[in-house]
């Protein structure tokens, strides 16, 4: 993590906790993450719970994410949640481009494109996904998959540096227990933060890059340190306050670490 940036951690609940039991987990997150006050905390139930879920953070510091959206306002277009109907609800951000999308339901570089730009539009922070499938990795072909993922938004995100943040997430580590080592996700890392510098130093200084692949308290310390990494998008540990709140307790204490000459500045 760099000083310059403030760290965050958000949770991604997938298909998991409906109203009730969704509002307990995100009144236990808000409750044991209350004292890091160096760290941007973010929860992202599924859309059934996103109600009772706000009124459940009211007053807190934790911020609500959804998991998804659809690019257009309105229309008909069944199952599916608008933009603004994600703000009227009290949502801040919203994941877009994750790999389970792009997979499962066959979300292409454009359709994510799209849906970010209908973010950034609405006023809502994307937290926009990339990452490879083990089958590229073992090609060798990472930096170019994940540069062309990017390279489908950046134009986009580009007219409002550090609003949007970008989560590398490698597809064979989501959910598996593997891990990417510190030296592949930095490797990573710091090809986005170059593609942010080739636009300008802005973007590159304020857009925070997550790691998204089995974050875990066991592994969080060594990745949060790594110079390009400046916090996390985390599944299965997000699903547990004691282990949420221990990632972002790490976030805390690094960002406490390198706090040096300047206080850390919001993006």
């Amino acid at each position: 993590m760099n000083q310059a940036r403030r760290p965050l951690i958000a949770g991604n609940w997938k298909m998991n906790h409906g109203a009730a039991s969704g509002v307990q987990l995100a009144s236990d997150v808000a409750r044991t993450t209350a004292a890091f006050g160096s760290v941007d905390v973010v929860v992202a139930p599924p859309f059934s719970a996103l109600w009772k879920v706000a009124d459940a953070l009211q007053g807190s510091r934790v911020e609500l994410s959804a998991q998804n959206m659809h690019p257009k306002a309105s229309g008909a277009f069944t199952g599916e949640v608008a933009p603004g109907m994600l703000l009227e609800i009290g949502c801040k951000w919203v994941i877009l481009g994750h790999s389970e999308r792009r997979a499962m339901f066959g979300e292409s570089d454009a359709v994510v494109a799209e849906k970010v730009k209908a973010a950034m539009d609405a006023g809502i922070r994307p937290i926009v996904c990339v990452g490879e499938t083990l089958d590229e990795r073992e090609r060798g072909d990472t930096l170019n998959v994940v540069k062309r993922q990017l390279n489908a938004f950046l134009s986009i995100i580009a007219d409002k540096p550090g609003f949007a943040a970008i989560a590398y997430e490698p597809v064979w580590a989501i959910g598996t227990g593997k891990v990417a080592t510190t030296a592949e996700a930095q490797e990573v890392h710091a090809m986005i933060r170059a593609s942010l510098a080739a636009i300008g130093p802005a973007m590159a200084e304020k857009t925070r890059i997550l790691y998204g692949g089995s974050l875990s308290p066991k592994n969080a310390d060594g990745l949060l340190r790594e110079p390009d990494i400046d916090g996390g998008l985390i599944g299965g540990a997000s699903l547990k306050a004691e282990d949420f709140s221990k990632v972002a307790e790490t976030a805390q204490k690094i960002a406490g670490q390198r706090l040096v000459s300047r206080p850390l500045v919001s993006s």
